[in-house]
């Protein structure tokens, strides 16, 4: 592990030993909150979207320590690397999907961009700007600071942003915008036409929108028990509020008038590489009992690492049953 991952990893562990007592009930209460969603409890966005960001300040140190600072697990593009240079693969290759014509002067807007790391290496290879938004305040702020030290606060910016919100941009600000796992996720079926609205309103003519993200495939039937049951298991694991097919999605991007160049599975499976992390927490979780044991960490910490296991074995099982898709690539033009 390099210099900067393994400081990465000691940060997360000392915030999650001393995170505030009503963060950590906060976020054990989102995610019981997931598991009443889907076993069927009708709930309101503004309630999904609260538990949501409980959940997420949280989870965003506990997955730092596994090497999952950007909070998504990207396809497995090079069986000989790892995951984080499989995310630096899927990165480089959205940004090939969205065609700049002048990336030196291009502004790119990250929607949902977690601590500003994927924004951090696009602005890096494009050598243009970057905006982000993101529901957690504390993740916000960690992409300001790392901006700064990066000596890239003129070309990174970063706000705190609701995708249920209209976006806080100008019309036509932006030369592309992007999303990692980050979007479609958090939207009920009659929602998705008011954000692909704002994304349409936010693009300048001729920008597109690309995305790696969380669909169902074709082949997810809601009739199945089997399929049912795998989604109930994994779906909290993802932080996830909705699951979306691609049509639907489609559906509402064109509906707000851009022009869909590319709606496809991901290039490779990523379970290859959830199957890693499983095996980096499960040893995670041997630590943590004796840390529990010593007194140094608390005991709520192994319970959430069962339950991400847990999760993440019925992912597995999903997408090698090509009923869902961490990954699924959709690219849209805005004419």
């Amino acid at each position: 592990m390099d210099t900067y991952r393994f400081k990465t990893a000691l940060t997360g562990l000392k915030r999650l030993a001393t995170l505030p007592a009503e963060d950590k009930q906060a976020c054990i209460d989102a995610y019981r909150f997931f598991q009443r969603m889907q076993a069927g409890e009708a709930t309101e966005t503004e309630d999904e979207t609260r538990a949501v960001a409980d959940y997420y300040k949280v989870l965003n140190n506990m997955l730092s320590v596994f090497d999952l600072e950007k909070l998504y697990i990207p396809p497995m593009l090079d069986a000989d690397k790892g995951l984080y240079d499989n995310q630096i693969l899927t990165e480089e290759a959205l940004l090939t999907d969205l065609a700049l014509a002048d990336p030196g002067g291009s502004h790119l807007l990250d929607m949902g961009c977690g601590r500003g790391r994927i924004a951090h290496h696009l602005a890096t290879l494009t050598g243009g700007q970057v905006s982000g938004y993101n529901i957690d305040p504390d993740q916000v702020q960690n992409a300001i600071d790392w901006a700064a030290r990066s000596r890239m606060s003129d070309r990174l910016h970063f706000k705190v942003g609701n995708h249920h919100d209209p976006l806080d941009y100008p019309s036509e600000s932006f030369d592309g915008c992007f999303s990692f796992q980050a979007v479609w996720p958090f939207f009920k079926k009659e929602e998705l036409d008011a954000h692909a609205a704002e994304m349409y309103r936010v693009l300048r003519p001729g920008a597109r929108y690309a995305c790696s993200e969380y669909l169902l495939t074709p082949f997810f039937d809601w009739d199945d028990e089997e399929h049912v049951a795998l989604h109930r298991l994994y779906l909290p694991t993802l932080a996830a509020t909705q699951s979306m097919y691609p049509a639907d999605v489609c559906a509402a991007l064109e509906r707000a008038g851009f022009r869909i160049v590319l709606s496809a599975p991901s290039r490779s499976e990523a379970w290859p590489l959830c199957e890693q992390k499983r095996d980096l927490i499960l040893h995670g979780r041997r630590l943590v009992r004796l840390l529990e044991k010593a007194r140094i960490a608390p005991a709520w910490i192994e319970e959430s690492l069962e339950l991400l296991q847990t999760g993440g074995e019925a992912w597995t099982r999903a997408e090698r049953a090509k009923i869902a898709d961490l990954n699924w690539r959709i690219v849209a033009e805005k004419p």
